[in-house]
């Protein structure tokens, strides 16, 4: 088990260390998530060990969510400020993102159906 958390580890890392030296325009969290994936099609028997650490963190995974809360509700000023407009711009861009995913995926399945029949 602490292999695998090693492994998790590892590769947040090293995503990290990629991101920083080379500037890639990913976040090196997914930077590390790709490693992590090549390593898993390289080496398939680290599953087993992930799937009980990964099973174990998603079972706590509210825990990890404490820190955010509390950082959020220490900014108690800026919140009265701008409380408002964050609330808007969260649920404008939400709504937004929603009709373009529509719209997206009307288009695809249009196309792509098309192209079946054909």
């Amino acid at each position: 088990m602490l292999n695998a958390i090693f492994l998790l580890l590892a590769c947040q890392l090293s995503g990290e260390a990629l991101h920083r030296l080379t500037g890639v325009p990913l976040p090196g969290a997914v930077v590390g998530m790709v490693l992590l994936l090549i390593w898993l099609s390289v080496r398939r028997r680290e599953r087993p060990a992930l799937t009980v650490v990964t099973a174990w963190l998603t079972a706590h995974l509210t825990l990890m969510f404490v820190p955010a809360a509390v950082g959020v509700m220490e900014q108690g000023a800026v919140l009265s400020r701008y409380g408002l407009a964050l609330v808007a711009a969260t649920v404008v861009s939400t709504a937004l993102t929603m009709i373009v995913t529509a719209l997206v995926f009307r288009w695809a399945v249009r196309r792509f159906s098309e192209e079946d029949v054909a």
